[in-house]
């Protein structure tokens, strides 16, 4: 059985700001504390504008479609207060309550 669980220092507004405008750069990862994911993003971010411009158009779409699809998926889970900072705390929206640990 877990401790009582902490919510994460970091803010919920500034994360889904950062995550909805420049998620696909993964600048939400840094602000959050999650090092390899934000360094995957930035990677993934570049290179799509690489492939782009060495006139790798299929390769460029497809890295790009992957960046997308991730920061859709964390800024839904950063909306719906599923996500966790770098220290493995929930990034909470206003008024989300922490689940305690006993059964249902």
């Amino acid at each position: 059985m877990h401790g009582i669980e902490e919510p994460s220092r970091k803010s919920y507004t500034i994360a889904v700001c950062l995550s909805a405008i420049f998620g696909v750069v993964g600048i939400q990862h840094f602000y959050l504390g999650r090092y390899v994911e934000a360094t995957i993003d930035f990677v993934l971010f570049f290179a799509t504008i690489y492939f782009f411009f060495q006139g790798e158009i299929v390769i460029a779409v497809v890295v790009g479609a992957i960046d997308g699809l991730h920061t859709l998926i964390v800024t839904i889970m950063l909306l719906t207060g599923t996500f966790r900072d770098g220290s493995g705390r929930l990034v909470m929206y206003p008024g989300q309550k922490l689940k305690t640990g006993g059964s249902v």
